[in-house]
């Protein structure tokens, strides 16, 4: 087992004898796609496809938190908030905006790319540095905003 499954299981276990509803919640959600996503590909995920389970999960409430916004429900939004609080105590430390620049000044002298045409071949190179450590599309714009200049 996974370092990355162990910790879950094991804050599962804490989270039921501490009545933490909320967490258990998350937990059991977060195991329940891991446990699909292993079953899709037939084999079991090491931490980095955890990792990438993850971040698709953080990805996908932190956009359905705009709709909610726009609806004015706060209540739902501290919710959504709170889980992905939860689901980030399982992603590696993410990477600040200094550090993603950097990434992506490196990534474009690497490859050679010059404008928008070479986008492609600069987000490939990148994206396997990045997994689980920063948002592809804040990474994608980025990239866009360097090869537009």
């Amino acid at each position: 087992m996974s370092d990355l499954k162990a910790k879950l299981l094991e804050d599962m276990k804490k989270a039921m004898k501490a009545k933490d509803k909320e967490r258990l919640s998350v937990i059991r959600m977060t195991r329940s796609e891991i446990k699909n996503k292993e079953i899709d590909s037939g084999e079991a995920l090491d931490d980095q496809g955890i990792i990438a389970v993850i971040a698709k999960q953080v990805k996908q409430v932190k956009d359905s938190l705009a709709d909610f916004e726009k609806a004015g429900k706060q209540e739902v939004m501290d919710k959504l908030y709170r889980e992905i609080e939860i689901l980030e105590e399982y992603l590696p430390e993410q990477m600040s905006e200094e550090e993603i620049d950097k990434l992506v000044d490196q990534t474009i002298d690497q490859v050679n790319a010059a404008n928008m045409s070479d986008m492609g071949k600069v987000m490939g190179a990148i994206m396997p540095k990045i997994k689980g450590k920063a948002d592809g599309s804040l990474v994608s714009a980025k990239v866009k905003a360097k090869l537009s200049n």
